[in-house]
């Protein structure tokens, strides 16, 4: 048995991902999720979006097979799956279905922080070092939100702050609910095998991402290279934001301090002051920048393939992710066949690495009768900066994907328009 077409439906959420994929066999339907989240809605779309997309799924999938991939904990891609007690919410919507399989990342792994087992051999440190780095990590970022809600002065960067660090909190009430939804779960490194072959006859799944630090020998020797500078400021990353409320630091020249009159500051302290506070939000959006690099590098990467159609999502990995599957020829060559690209981390330029890109075949004008297929859930002006070149979805790449593939992207929606859907026949 094996599916004759596969739909894949792309919810508007706004900046996050949820994409159902529906593989239509001869006498039912069985269905994949990958992702339910968001960290903010166009203007006009109604604030219960989540509810409504989660109601869609159930009656898509009503009474059917479903499994779900949560590619990482960011709260764009997982906060759908929160739950919110005592009232409905998306959360347990989507709990109710009884997905027969929940798919995470290794780093996921309840028990990893514990023992150190996961992927990794038996007695192997590295793996829990890891993990509750990001732990920590995460930590940072809910202490430089509070930070920022209390930021009485202006600020450039407090929407960007103020985004990231929401964003990469850690999102408890989802990864308690995705663990307690199926008592069947996986989590996968890359290479491994999963169950998610067994639910869908006929499709052949590779995880080609995350690679454990085992396997990736680049993430070993940064570890070894960069100690001082990238884990241990990750590891000490909630100390490194500075004394709580319960502890005082001492003036650094006591005998040179000024008392402020009237609730302001001096007028010949006030650049100064100015200038800190400037540094301080520098030093927080750099922290929450390694945060949010490394949670993406978390991230699944699928490939489905049946037949001669190959489908590729994968999450939010970028360069650091890809590398491991890009340097196997092995990979590569399956690579080449992509029919369907999720284009990753809602269009930023180190998601789609130039040699990922330059590996499709099916890239072309519209001449091209097998023309690759994108397709994009993004959001502009939420994340990066024009002026540095970081504004996610990144202009050129969008260019660059409008004219060598047939390309779509959530923001194309109507405010009243919960989804599009892309068909793909699985010759």
């Amino acid at each position: 048995m094996k599916p004759s077409r596969v739909v894949i439906t792309s919810y508007q959420v706004g900046f996050g991902d949820c994409f159902l994929l529906s593989f239509e066999y001869p006498d039912e339907k069985r269905h994949v999720l990958i992702d339910f989240g968001s960290t903010g809605l166009p203007a006009g779309v109604p604030k219960n979006r989540l509810a409504e997309i989660a109601n869609d799924i159930a009656k898509r999938t009503d009474k059917q097979k479903l499994a779900i991939v949560a590619t990482h904990r960011h709260k764009d891609h997982i906060s759908g799956f929160a739950t919110k007690k005592q009232r409905p919410s998306s959360g347990k919507t989507i709990a109710d279905l009884k997905p027969e399989l929940i798919l995470q990342p290794w780093t996921e792994d309840p028990q990893l922080a514990v023992d150190a087992r996961g992927p990794l051999p038996a007695g192997h440190s590295l793996a829990a070092h890891h993990v509750s780095s990001l732990a920590a990590m995460q930590q940072a970022a809910g202490a430089i939100l509070s930070e920022v809600k209390r930021m009485r002065y202006h600020s450039s960067l407090r929407p960007e702050l103020s985004f990231m660090g929401e964003n990469n909190l850690a999102n408890l009430e989802a990864v308690e609910n995705l663990a307690m939804m199926s008592p069947n779960r996986e989590y996968a490194c890359a290479g491994d095998k999963t169950a998610l072959e067994e639910l869908l006859p006929g499709v052949k799944i590779d995880i080609l991402g995350p690679p454990s630090i085992e396997q990736s020998e680049k993430i070993t020797r940064q570890r070894s290279r960069d100690q001082d500078e990238f884990w241990h400021l990750m590891a000490n990353a909630a100390s490194a934001l500075g004394p709580t409320k319960a502890q005082k630091v001492a003036p650094l020249f006591p005998d040179f301090t000024l008392d402020r009159i009237a609730g302001r500051f001096p007028i010949d302290a006030r650049w100064i002051i100015n200038q800190a506070k400037r540094l301080r939000a520098d030093q927080m959006l750099r922290l929450v920048r390694i945060l949010d690099n490394v949670l993406n590098n978390t991230s699944l990467i699928l490939l489905f393939r049946c037949g001669s159609k190959s489908l590729l999502f994968p999450g939010d990995a970028q360069i650091e992710n890809w590398s491991y599957a890009l340097s196997q020829p092995s990979i590569r060559a399956k690579l080449k066949k992509v029919d369907l690209y999720k284009v990753g981390h809602h269009g930023s330029l180190n998601a789609t690495p130039k040699s990922l890109w330059e590996l499709f075949d099916h890239k072309g004008g519209d001449d091209n009768p097998d023309r690759l297929q994108t397709l994009m859930s993004t959001m502009a002006h939420k994340h990066g900066d024009e002026e540095r070149h970081t504004e996610v979805p990144r202009q050129t790449l969008v260019q660059a994907l409008d004219r060598q593939s047939t390309f779509f992207t959530t923001q194309s929606l109507k405010e009243n328009e919960l989804f599009h859907e892309t068909f793909l026949e699985l010759s």
